[in-house]
C-alpha cells in the first residue's frame, strides 16, 4: 500500500496535461508501471487518481457487492462513471482527460491533494474552498471523526 503525504500545486496546459513535481513522481516510481485510473471523486469537485494496485482492491470490494440489489447497482453504475485508464509519460505528465477535466471545473492552476492512498486533483481555487474551514468547526470534525479512534497517541 501507498501512501501519500505531500500536498503539490501545479498547472494544467490546454490540453489537460500536468507535469508532475519530481518528488511526487519519485513517490510514484514503485506503481509506475502498473498506470492509474482516474475518476471523478465520490465526494467533492474533484478527480481521484488510483494508482493501479489500489484500484484493483477497490475493485475486490465492488466485486463483492450484489448486483441484484438496486442500490449497489447504482452505487457502482456511479462510482465507474467516467473511469479511466491512464499512464504517466517518461517526462512525468499526465494527460486528464477532456470530460474529467470539465467535471472538477479545472482550469489552470491545480492541487494535487494527499488522500491516503489516492491523490485528489482540484482546481485550485474549488480546493481552497473546499477545506476553508474555522478552527473551531474543524476542532469539532476531528472529534466527531476520530475522537472514537483506538491507538490514538495522546497529543497533550
Amino acid at each position: 500500500m501507498i501512501n501519500f503525504n505531500a500536498q503539490y500545486d501545479c498547472k494544467a496546459d490546454a490540453k489537460g496535461r500536468v507535469m508532475l513535481p519530481v518528488a511526487l513522481k519519485n513517490k510514484l516510481l514503485p506503481v509506475l508501471k502498473d498506470g492509474f485510473v482516474i475518476k471523478r471523486s465520490v465526494s467533492g469537485a474533484c478527480l481521484e487518481l488510483w494508482p493501479m494496485s489500489e484500484w484493483n482492491i477497490m475493485m475486490g470490494k465492488i466485486n463483492k457487492l450484489n448486483r441484484f440489489v438496486k442500490k449497489n447497482n447504482d452505487f457502482i453504475r456511479i462510482f465507474m462513471s467516467g473511469v479511466k485508464e491512464i499512464e504517466i509519460d517518461n517526462a512525468g505528465r499526465l494527460l486528464i482527460p477532456k470530460n474529467l477535466v470539465a467535471v472538477a471545473g479545472i482550469k489552470k492552476e491545480i492541487t494535487l491533494s494527499p488522500a491516503v492512498n489516492i491523490i485528489e486533483i482540484w482546481d485550485k481555487e474549488s480546493y481552497e474552498e473546499a477545506i476553508t474551514i474555522s478552527n473551531d468547526d474543524f476542532e469539532a470534525l476531528a472529534e466527531d471523526v476520530m475522537g472514537d479512534a483506538e491507538d490514538v497517541p495522546d497529543v497533550s
